[in-house]
């Protein structure tokens, strides 16, 4: 195989999720210019291990994996902050949901429902529990 034809494959290879974010949430991530006005403006960005316009970033460049890895994507607040204040309009909340439902599509849960203690599993409010089930489990 010649060295275009590779460099081609590793080109469309990197653009699988980028196109598949793009599918489940409508957002172009391709627009963004890198401003970082969205991890400046993140009120849970201290929490974050990637920061916004770096899971942007990672995701423009191909590698799944770092941002599928992540902690950020369930770290998001969903207050739409960086959104009102991205000058490219790109809404990390439907963002970050496509990102799980990608990672969580691929069996990956985010918590294991074994690892909770029982004592813990009388303490919550079931609405806590099965919201949780829903958002962090595939």
């Amino acid at each position: 195989m010649a060295d275009v034809e590779r460099c081609v494959l590793v080109v469309l290879e990197d653009r699988k999720l980028l196109e598949k974010i793009k599918e489940l949430s409508g957002i172009d991530l391709s627009v963004c210019m890198q401003c970082g006005i969205c991890s400046g403006s993140c009120p849970a960005v201290d929490q974050m291990d990637i920061t916004p316009r770096m899971m942007v970033r990672l995701i423009q460049l191909g590698r799944e994996k770092e941002v599928l890895d992540s902690k950020a994507m369930w770290i998001c607040l969903s207050c739409f902050t960086c959104y009102a204040r991205c000058p490219r309009e790109i809404d990390f909340a439907k963002l970050g949901e496509a990102l799980r439902q990608v990672r969580l599509r691929k069996g990956l849960d985010y918590i294991r429902i074994s690892e909770i203690p029982e004592e813990e599993f009388k303490k919550l409010p079931q609405i806590a529990l099965v919201s949780c089930f829903r958002k962090f489990t595939s």
